[in-house]
């Protein structure tokens, strides 16, 4: 039997150029896929290059919804109940604003007086590629100017004042120096298609279910459908807890038994203590230990609640208790400074008005600084996590990184490329690398003038400046990859 199979066998045999078409198949459905299985399943492998992209609609929308939520995030910013609207809301609401648009604005040519250019208020049917690029646009003005917080405290704070001209350069060149470090890095965090970003894709998917022409089959809803319904119902339910009922975010049974025991406060107070036995029934309060939990993948949901019970629920009772540093003169849970009495410590008696410094001699005769005994930990958990940020790098994605510093700049050809960015590098101009380089030149140069000038206001030497942007030129790729990989930091 075996005699005959093996006779058998070669009339079954393949042509080698069967094969060999076979292997080329396989080699390139491996090549147009990505390795990672949640974009392969979200972002598809196609791509229209006549789809309408910078059009009046876009500068028009883009350039007001980043006015918008730059002020409108800031303003409330400065309030007790602070509001904070991200870009995903101006992603929904420009939709039928830019459909609107391209139904009743004229599609006639207008010239730019004095030169060859013209363009048309309404080019064609209101395209994906518009609505990505408002949207990025939404999130430039939404994300904030931490710079800001710096003008305000010394504003409100420290009753005195910065130029004019200091903060403003305070403000752009901190901006624009990330920009500089992200360009300069975009080959590892942008090209690298293992850098997928989880919350990016989320919005990838909004995108697609707004735009795709989906057919809705008998008994069932669409996805633009569904997505309209939990939107509306969402809204709906957010008015109690945040409006009508907000003792609904943070619901203690330890506090409601214990009405008048400061140890039930510390142990089961959502707000003020340990929050065991608290539960909340506000999105808002799921959603603040660490953003969404559909954003976020499992792994990174998962090692932050082994690191939050470890740390709230061991490290955080055992030291306060055993009354390590004398802990328990101050609260348990509190993001205040204290003075050795246990009050609030009065800045004002440590500050030298005239040079705006430390006066070392009050500052020894009145108290030193305290903080309290969880915010005296997360001091240093953060600077650890910077730490482990470079090791998880450099144990995880150090090798593939280093194969990727070595290859050519034509990230079309080599591995570490994907259908996604072949598409972009063949169909589309690159930026030049020049340009990050310029800015993040500029940059550091304007920076340079904002400390040393003004009377050095700003109180950084130059040489401090420099081992900053040291500093961020370590860190910058590390963290960011962590972030791209799971999201959060």
């Amino acid at each position: 039997m075996e005699n005959l199979v093996d006779e058998a066998a070669p009339q079954f045999k393949l042509p080698d150029h069967e094969y060999h078409r076979l292997e080329i198949d396989k080699a390139a459905e491996e090549e147009d896929d990505n390795p990672i299985e949640e974009v392969r399943l979200t972002v598809p492998i196609t791509d229209d290059p006549t789809q309408t992209v910078l059009t009046f609609r876009t500068w028009t929308l883009g350039m007001a919804a980043c006015i918008l939520l730059s002020f409108v995030n800031q303003f409330f910013q400065y309030r007790s109940n602070q509001l904070s609207i991200d870009s995903v809301t101006i992603q929904i609401l420009v939709l039928p604003i830019g459909k609107f648009m391209a139904a009743k604005l004229p599609k006639k040519q207008i010239s730019i007086p004095f030169t060859k250019w013209s363009f048309s208020l309404n080019p064609g049917p209101f395209s994906m590629k518009e609505h990505v690029l408002i949207t990025i646009f939404a999130n430039c003005g939404a994300g904030g100017v931490d710079a800001v917080n710096v003008i305000t405290i010394i504003k409100a704070f420290y009753q005195t004042g910065l130029h004019p001209v200091a903060a403003m350069l305070l403000a752009q060149t901190t901006q624009l120096l990330g920009y500089g470090w992200a360009g300069m890095l975009r080959k590892f965090l942008v090209d690298s298609p293992y850098m997928w970003w989880p919350e990016t894709l989320v919005q990838v998917t909004l995108f697609m279910t707004l735009h795709e022409k989906e057919k809705r089959k008998e008994g069932e809803l669409t996805r633009l459908q569904f997505f309209a319904i939990v939107f509306v119902a969402s809204f709906a339910y957010y008015i109690f807890p945040a409006h009508f009922f907000p003792s609904l975010s943070a619901l203690s049974f330890v506090c409601l038994i214990r009405k008048h025991s400061i140890t039930a406060h510390q142990i089961g107070s959502g707000f003020e203590g340990l929050g065991i036995g608290s539960f909340g029934l506000d999105w808002t309060t799921v959603a603040s230990f660490l953003g969404s939990p559909l954003v976020c993948p499992f792994k990174t949901i998962a090692n932050t609640m082994v690191g939050f019970i470890l740390f709230m629920y061991v490290l955080v009772p055992i030291a306060y208790w055993s009354n390590f540093r004398e802990a328990k003169r101050f609260p348990i849970f509190s993001s205040n400074t204290f003075d050795e009495d246990g009050q609030t410590f009065n800045i004002t008696r440590v500050l030298n008005e005239e040079t705006f410094d430390l006066n070392r001699s009050e500052y020894d005769n009145y108290s030193k600084l305290y903080l309290s005994i969880c915010f005296s930990f997360l001091y240093g958990l953060s600077f650890a996590s910077l730490t482990a940020a470079l090791t998880h790098f450099a144990l995880f994605d150090g090798k593939n990184i280093l194969k990727n510093w070595k290859k050519k700049t034509n990230a079309v050809k080599h591995k570490f490329s994907d259908v996604h960015t072949r598409i972009m590098k063949e169909n589309y101009a690159v930026v030049p690398q020049w340009w990050f380089t310029v800015i993040l030149v500029l940059s550091v140069a304007l920076s340079l003038v904002a400390v040393e000038g003004f009377d050095h206001q700003l109180q950084l030497p130059w040489w401090g400046l420099l081992l900053a942007c040291f500093i961020a030129l370590i860190f910058t790729l590390p963290v960011g990859v962590v972030q791209a990989t799971t999201e959060k930091v």
